[in-house]
């Protein structure tokens, strides 16, 4: 895992802990845009994930086949 992704988990689980304390002090209307800040932050780390994964599997031989191992 690269530090860019490292980062966008580490920064939407900060910003689901900090919710949670908010939606205790002020209510869930004012703690909403972190948690949707939250959801798009890790959206975005899925999305570079499947990205990384993706382009490795472009990157191996064409004429390699892989067993099957569930047989």
């Amino acid at each position: 895992m690269k530090i860019t992704s490292t980062i966008l988990l580490a920064l939407a689980a900060a910003l689901v802990v900090i919710g949670a304390h908010l939606t205790m002090k002020a209510g869930i209307m004012a703690s909403y845009p972190l948690f949707m800040f939250a959801v798009v932050l890790l959206f975005w780390h899925m999305y570079r994930k499947r990205d990384v994964e993706e382009s490795e599997k472009a990157q191996e031989k064409p004429g390699k086949k892989k067993r099957n191992r569930n047989r």
